[in-house]
């Protein structure tokens, strides 16, 4: 059985392990002393690019050929990526493993999911002109040093603007570091500049020398915390400081002569200086550990140690995690410890693993929980097992226990096995899967083409799958060399039934590789038209969109189409493609009724619809201002209707509108009144009232209004106006068209009974009873009798007499005897 603390060494009070994680990691002929490499955080992928001030051996074109090639931590390359763009000042990596990397002019490149697809952009700021020196990178963004001492920061990668820090000193930058920003107080990026004998502080607004006297500075590194600075002098010295420059921590002499090729922390308590085949690893108070190597060795840092790369192997160089010390450290009676040797106890069958339970029963359930916590710290697969067996043991010992963390850690220590295999090339610590997360580590398996590793996982994990199954039919298609039916038959059948799958997203991976067609057979399957469409539109099928988006019922998305189209095409091609679909149509005709009234008019022309033209010309005409532009709408109007069959009553009614409009125009320069807005019949009405009977007339001539309409309407005016004068001289007429009882009617109704009993007598054809009532309501009692003794109705003459009273009584009791038989 391996001893867990083997590989244990003990630096000042605190102990340190150096775990094997891999061996035969390059080729022997890759001599990595000619190489930058550069790792990617939570045990990423290593970069590897050519030294370019260095002499290499010959091996054929296609070694000579530069590039920049990515490995697994187990040596496994995964990308070669070839580079034709100029001199390299920069390589990094951002948390989510985009590889940055900056060149001589200032051009950056991010290449995303370890492909060569990239986004580009330009630090400006005078780097084109001036050179980028170096660079130095975090998780989410990196600095650039340029050869006039200008720093340019970049914080985000997805909107990259760049920015000019405060302008340092012009002395020579011996070496530099960065802060960043989410570990300084102003949330900026701070850069730490060694010049001359002093560091420099340098963020977006003053560059602050902090006056130290211990250089020159060769070396400077902060801790992943950003707590702490190292600083290595030209004298071969190390300083441990807070990064605030305010506590001397540690001092440690290397007694080395050379410089060191990289100095880096290793976690945040310790440091390490690596020279081309040794390494020197510092705790506190200046202790120190130091490792030989065969060949040169590259230190790649992480937040919780460090990787030892070389040709032969991939090391992981961490402090011993406090829950490991408390199990296995040497002479340890912590209750795990005593925990994990009841187990070892009750395999050899010895009374004394109850003994040791019994010893450690009141403390039971925190041995259990820190054989748990130890478990996930191991790389050994026997010891973990040794401790969760631990701690199986211990909790079934228990009356009570939460088993949530034992069964997540059971989870969590199968993935991290699986990610860790070779083939794989994933060595993650617990700490650094916790900080990446399940998710994020899912995706870079799909980075990687591990796609089965990546299914199986997310379903043990229950994680959604989709991205997987879409990233693997988007790398089908690119790299695919069978017909494009056969690949669209098989993505589809080894889709069908999973859920979430966006189709759209393995469409425009085919577009971009050229393939219009399957894509375009991709985006049937597509559910989403929202996602459909603005493919579609991209690959200029637009026809095929507009359908799409009218499938949906989706007006918002149909209107999108359209605004499109519109953009893109000519007038009249866009009519014709919205033709023969009627709910575009429609909505562009809404659409264009509110914003576009011209090319609403177009769109009447080019199909020929000639009422909704008219329909169009007349509401143009109501918003002009002048009467001449109003008949030449009208007008406009009035021919596109008399140009059908159907229409053309409506076309003889407009030009009589038209033909009233003049009139108008007409009557309101000569009488100084409005008439706009007003009807033939309303036009004669008011120019009565106004006293204008002869202009009445002539409009009643003009627009042939009836001989009794143009009665009512001088009736209606007179009364209106109260001219009982010419009321009594229309009375003198032997004959009114509309008859008299509606003078009669209409002057009664204004009140004037006096005007009104004029028209009695001349109401001949209404009935005597009537016209007894006629009388009567103009107040003639006694007329109204005189006509009852006209027509000899006794009995409406005694109706009368009960109404009556003084004179008209006696007057109608003599009627009523003259009538009476004898």
């Amino acid at each position: 059985m391996t001893n867990p603390t083997a590989d244990w060494e003990k630096v000042g009070d605190r102990f340190y392990r150096k775990i094997q994680l891999y061996s035969a990691i390059f080729d022997p002929d890759i001599e990595l002393e000619n190489y930058h490499l550069v790792g990617a955080p939570y045990a990423g992928a290593i970069a590897l690019y050519r030294d370019e001030e260095k002499l290499h051996a010959y091996r054929g074109t296609q070694t000579a050929k530069s590039s920049i090639d990515l490995y697994s931590s187990a040596g496994k390359l995964i990308r070669r990526l070839n580079w034709d763009k100029g001199s390299i000042k920069g390589l990094g990596w951002s948390e989510d493993e985009k590889l940055i990397v900056v060149t001589a002019d200032g051009t950056v490149r991010c290449y995303h999911d370890l492909q060569e697809d990239f986004t580009q952009f330009s630090l400006g700021n005078g780097a084109e002109e001036f050179g980028v020196k170096a660079c130095r990178f975090w998780s989410s963004g990196f600095v650039a040093l340029l050869s006039n001492n200008h720093l340019i920061s970049i914080n985000r990668y997805d909107e990259p603007r760049p920015k000019l820090l405060a302008l340092p000193p012009e002395s020579i930058v011996i070496s530099w570091t960065l802060i960043p920003p989410a570990y300084t107080l102003s949330r900026a990026v701070e850069v730490l500049l060694a010049i001359d004998q002093t560091i420099h502080v340098v963020d977006p607004s003053e560059s602050e020398d902090r006056m130290l006297q211990n250089g020159p500075f060769t070396h400077i590194s902060v801790s992943p915390n950003g707590r702490f600075a190292a600083l290595y002098t030209e004298e071969g010295r190390l300083w441990v400081i807070s990064s605030d420059f305010q506590n001397k921590l540690s001092e440690y002499n290397s007694g080395v002569k050379s410089r060191p090729r990289d100095v880096q922390w290793c976690g945040n308590n310790s440091v390490v200086l690596a020279w081309e085949d040794e390494v020197h690893m510092v705790g506190p108070n200046g202790s120190v550990s130091k490792y030989y190597y065969e060949g040169r060795v590259h230190v790649i840092a992480d937040i919780d140690g460090v990787r030892l790369i070389s040709n032969d192997t991939c090391e992981f160089l961490q402090k011993v995690p406090d829950v490991t010390e408390d199990v296995f450290k040497f002479g340890s009676s912590s209750p795990a410890s005593v925990l994990v040797d009841a187990v070892e106890q009750l395999e050899k069958k010895s009374p004394k693993a109850d003994d040791n339970i019994q010893l450690i029963r009141a403390n039971l359930v925190e041995a259990v929980d820190t054989c748990v916590k130890a478990a996930g710290h191991e790389f050994n697969i026997h010891s973990q097992k040794q401790l969760l067996k631990a701690a199986s043991f211990g909790k079934s010992v228990l009356d009570l226990y939460n088993s949530d963390d034992f069964v997540e850690m059971c989870e969590t220590l199968r993935v991290l096995n699986a990610v860790r295999f070779y083939e794989i090339g994933l060595p993650l610590s617990y700490d650094q899967f916790v900080r990446l997360t399940p998710e994020r580590l899912i995706q870079r398996l799909i980075n990687r083409g591990e796609y089965l590793l990546a299914l199986r996982l997310s379903e043990y994990l229950r994680l959604p799958t989709d991205k997987i199954y879409v990233h693997w039919a988007s790398q089908k298609v690119r790299v695919s060399s069978d017909d494009e039916d056969s690949i669209c038959r098989m993505i589809v059948q080894k889709l069908d039934g999973k859920a979430g799958i966006s189709f759209e997203k393995i469409a425009r991976a085919a577009y971009d590789e050229g393939r219009a067609r399957l894509a375009t057979e991709l985006l049937n399957y597509e559910p989403r038209a929202g996602k459909q469409v603005p493919l579609l539109l991209s690959m200029e099928e637009d026809e095929i969109a507009l359908d799409k988006a009218i499938e949906s019922g989706d007006t918002d998305l149909i209107m999108f189409v359209l605004i499109q189209l519109k953009q893109k095409l000519k007038p009249d091609t866009f009519f014709r493609v919205i033709n023969s679909r009627p709910v575009a149509t429609a909505l562009v005709e809404a659409s264009a009724a509110q914003q576009d009234r011209k090319f609403l008019r177009d769109l009447y022309y080019q199909d020929d619809r000639r009422l909704d033209l008219a329909h169009f010309f007349i509401h143009e005409a109501q918003q002009q201002s002048s009467t001449k532009s109003k008949l030449d709408k009208l007008h406009l109007a009035a021919q596109r209707l008399q140009e059908s069959r159907e229409h053309a009553l409506e076309g003889k009614f407009l030009e009589e509108a038209s033909k009233l409009l003049r009139a108008h125009d007409a009557l309101e320069k000569e009488l100084g009144e409005p008439f706009a807005g007003l009807s033939v019949y309303d036009t004669i009405f008011h120019l009565t009232r106004l006293g204008n009977g002869a202009k009445a007339k002539k409009l009643q001539a003009d627009f042939r209004v009836p001989e009794k309409a143009f009665w009512w309407l001088r009736l209606r005016a007179l009364v209106a106006k109260r001219d009982w004068e010419e009321i009594k001289e229309v009375a003198k007429n032997r004959k009114s068209p509309i008859g008299w009882e509606a003078f009669f009617n209409e002057v009664l109704s204004a009140g004037n009974t006096e005007v009104a009993s004029i028209f009695i007598p001349k109401c001949t054809n209404v009935p005597p009873a009537e016209r007894i009532e006629m009388w009567v309501k103009c107040g003639r009692i006694v007329k109204a009798a005189e006509e009852a003794v006209k027509a000899k109705l006794f009995s409406n003459l005694e109706a009368l007499q009960s109404r009556a009273s003084g004179q008209a009584a006696k007057d109608i009791e003599r009627m009523i005897a003259q009538l009476k038989p004898k």
